[in-house]
């Protein structure tokens, strides 16, 4: 009987549609386990990254259900974005027709793939029953005063009328004209994130299960420094201005001060001199100079450093920003490689105020920076102080003179969320000339996008449509100006992982039930590139909503991983490499089960994954040489079957061997490809055994079971062909559904294993243990070694890390 995987496939898709066989099944009584990966943005066809990215969690989906969990896997769509509206002015296709087309032909292959979705609880982030919730939640974040509207700086193409994002601005040019980009003052929308910035940093040690480079890059965004507000006199405005440092011992080596280009104060000082004229010549030359660090600008003033009354000049630059600290800096050039490089450029004095204690530095030998501890020379009373008492010391003298305070400053700043585009949320604020901002009332959300909308390219469409913009003001009843900014798409995403555990109910954002019962999301699976922004906005929102009492949890995801990128030739898949291989081609050569086995079994998740068409076809064999094992030896299902003798006992301490290993690599490890590995093998010893069938009656209830076994086993990861074999074989109901296999630990008692013991990296002791000890106790066993004890007496261990059955590693210091 021929393995024909595409009638196959098509099967079972219909049988589980129809039998809606993954809807979610939630039960109080039984343990629940919330699988989820990061929804895609409908751009066009899927790509491998996705098929790798979605296989990924579909295992751990299957598994959990086989397993007895309530499962939750849903699936939705990102669906807002710039992607649509650019597609509108290419080709004049609607942004939501666009949209529409993409989301069906990636569900089409998302359902050919056989991934295990609720698709009951599918969503879309441009569908009004989702983005009501989504202006729902900005108006309480308005209501307490978390949303609000300032002046700030953003790139503008006159040519185009719009803004532009950073990525947008190419050598100083608009990407879709060309033009020169200009710096424009603008209203914007912002969510005040700031106010979580100290949770947000302090709860990163709750989060054992994300890896550790996703937390070391979160809290880098954070930046959490201590430091000193100093004050320095500004001269012409009779005003002090704060500059934050972590180096007040440094305060004697300031030569300059340093504004933001768009700090207030600027416009200030240089009205009604020459230099009005210049600043707006440099703001407007920004986007194109923007990488460049040394460039700034004198702007004819000073200040006086209130520690020795010295009156030194005052620039702009754009290496510093107006959301960090004051928006000021001081110049230490001679103790800061920025500031060092920016005084070179534009020769300024370099005076040295810390030096190694043996050796006095002279600042025209100087080739770099000096940044190391060293003690104070040139700081009048605070001369010959080491630096690090110096710190304090300074500090100390500021607070008590009145000039500087102790102080702690975030690098993060708060989230700009507006623009000016028509393919997004709108922003649910109106603005009257007698009440001013005026939020849209919760009975009239949602504040729906007009359909009939002209995208040309040039400026924001939702400004042309008056239909939607003229409104009336819910207070006073005058007439009113409806917000035409629409909320950046990482708004969107910020939440959505909380609104499929409610289902789409139209009554309620979410149903407290359902929070409690499925909350947090036990692992959450994406690319490394939302390490950052996706996962930081989501943890705010999720702060939020627990402040006002909608969730009980206060972080979101309590296992992350970020799976690795997929590759050919050594460069990542991309349309503009033409390296792209499609995966509605591949399966139609080689199914899909053979797809998902291979994205799975090439690399362990977290690498990147070269892409190989042997390997494919290798995954291929495979599953042919599975479909021949079972139909040849179908018979043993349906037979009566002899007495079991001794000769059983290795097929089935091989088998349940295999059990326990798969079992391993999917809870504890996520190694997949191990797994499948271990299939492999398995497949190759009933193989070898297939010539004792004949001579061997006993062993054909033990075979019986272990290709039972071995069905269940590959389900996770190549469900079509497992559903057709467990029919095949006589079973009623699907394998999807049936129980995982479980260890039986009689036939793995015997079997005793080495384990070898480092100690930082060099092996010191081994020692035999039976397979499977349970990890806590092949602990105490290495430590207690004599060996390991007389290596780590006196030391601190730091770490213990067990392979099962193979080697303890153990660092000390």
């Amino acid at each position: 009987m021929k393995y024909e995987f595409q009638k196959i496939e098509k099967k079972w898709r219909e049988k589980w549609a129809k039998a809606n066989t993954f809807a979610t099944n939630q039960k109080p009584e039984v343990s629940k386990a919330y699988v989820l990966e990061m929804f895609p943005y409908p751009s066009g066809n899927m790509h491998m990254g996705h098929v790798r990215n979605f296989t990924i969690g579909d295992v751990l989906a299957r598994y959990l259900k086989m397993k007895g969990y309530c499962v939750l896997h849903p699936f939705g769509w990102d669906a807002f974005g710039l992607p649509a509206e650019n597609a509108a002015i290419k080709s004049g296709v609607h942004p939501a027709a666009w949209t529409r087309d993409n989301i069906r032909m990636f569900r089409e292959s998302a359902q050919r793939l056989g991934w295990s979705y609720d698709w009951n609880r599918e969503l879309s982030t441009a569908h009004p029953g989702y983005y009501k919730w989504t202006q729902w939640i900005f108006l309480k974040m308005f209501e307490k005063g978390l949303a609000y509207r300032k002046n700030a700086a953003v790139n503008w193409c006159p040519q185009c009328g719009t803004v532009l994002a950073n990525e947008q601005v190419i050598d100083g040019g608009c990407w879709r004209c060309q033009s020169p980009v200009t710096i424009r003052q603008l209203e914007q929308w912002f969510l005040k994130i700031t106010a979580y910035a100290e949770e947000l940093l302090r709860d990163m040690e709750t989060l054992t299960g994300w890896p550790e480079r996703v937390k070391i890059m979160q809290k880098n965004w954070i930046g959490k420094s201590e430091g000193v507000e100093l004050d320095f006199e500004i001269i012409k405005l009779h005003e002090r201005v704060s500059v934050f440092t972590t180096r007040p011992d440094t305060i004697f080596g300031v030569t300059y001060l340093v504004f933001s280009p768009d700090h207030p104060w600027v416009d200030l000082m240089v009205k009604g001199t020459q230099y009005e004229e210049k600043i707006e010549e440099f703001r407007a030359r920004r986007p194109s100079t923007r990488e460049n660090m040394k460039e700034g600008m004198f702007i004819g003033e000073y200040a006086r450093n209130l520690f020795n009354n010295e009156c030194i000049p005052i620039w702009v630059a754009d290496y510093v920003v107006a959301e960090y600290g004051t928006g000021v800096v001081m110049g230490v050039p001679a103790h800061d490689q920025r500031d060092f490089e920016f005084a070179l450029a534009h020769n300024l004095p370099i005076r040295v105020v810390i030096t190694p204690r043996e050796e006095l530095l002279q600042p025209e030998c100087m080739t770099r920076a000096f940044l190391d501890e060293g003690v104070m020379v040139n700081s009048g009373d605070f001369t010959n102080i080491p630096s690090l008492e110096g710190k304090e010391r300074v500090a100390d003298y500021a607070e008590e003179k009145g000039i500087g305070r102790r102080k702690v400053n975030y690098r993060l700043r708060d989230w700009l969320i507006s623009r000016q585009r028509y393919w997004g949320c709108p922003i649910p604020i109106l603005y009257c000339p007698h009440c001013g901002i005026v939020p849209v009332p919760e009975e009239d959300l949602p504040v729906l996008l007009p359909e009939k909308v002209q995208i040309t390219g040039e400026g924001n469409p939702l400004e042309k449509v008056p239909e939607f913009i003229h409104a009336s003001c819910p207070k006073c009843g005058a007439s009113a100006r409806r917000e035409t900014d629409t909320l950046d798409t990482f708004v969107d995403s910020s939440w959505y992982f909380l609104r499929y555990a409610t289902g789409n109910r139209d009554d309620m954002i979410l149903s407290p039930e359902d929070m409690k019962y499925w909350l947090p999301v036990d692992c959450y699976i994406g690319g490394i590139e939302h390490a950052i922004l996706h996962l930081l906005y989501s943890r705010f929102f999720t702060k939020f909503l627990a402040d006002i009492g909608l969730v009980h949890i206060r972080e979101p995801f309590q296992n992350l991983l970020t799976q690795g990128m997929v590759t050919l030739g050594g460069a990542v898949m991309s349309k503009s490499r033409g390296n792209v291989v499609e995966p509605g081609e591949t399966m139609e050569k080689y199914g899909a089960d053979s797809l998902r086995l291979f994205v799975l079994f090439a690399a362990p998740p977290e690498k990147d994954l070269e892409w190989s068409h042997r390997g494919i076809e290798g995954l291929h064999r495979f599953l042919h040489r599975l479909w021949r094992l079972v139909i040849d030896h179908r018979n043993l299902f349906f037979a009566p079957l002899p007495p079991e003798s001794e000769e059983a006992y290795s097929i089935r301490k091989y088998l349940h061997k295999t059990i326990q290993g798969v079992t391993v690599d999917i809870r504890d490890r996520m190694h997949l490809n191990t797994a499948i590995s271990k299939m492999m093998e398995l497949v190759n010893f009933l193989t070898e055994k297939e010539s004792e069938l004949t001579v061997r009656v006993g062993i054909h209830q033990a075979y019986r079971e272990a290709l039972d076994t071995l069905i269940r086993l590959l389900t996770p990861f190549a469900p079509f062909i497992s559903e057709e074999l467990w029919e095949m074989t006589g079973h009623t109901g699907f394998v999807s559904e049936a129980p995982f296999p479980v260890v039986d630990a009689r036939f793995l008692k015997e079997e005793m294993v080495t384990y070898v013991v480092q100690i930082n990296g060099k092996v010191r002791d081994q020692f035999g243990v039976e397979a499977g000890l349970d990890e806590e106790r092949v602990k105490e066993i290495a430590l207690s070694l004599e060996k390991i004890q007389k290596w780590t007496r006196g030391k601190t261990i730091d770490r213990v890390l067990v392979i099962p059955d193979k080697m303890v590693s153990i660092v000390v210091r």
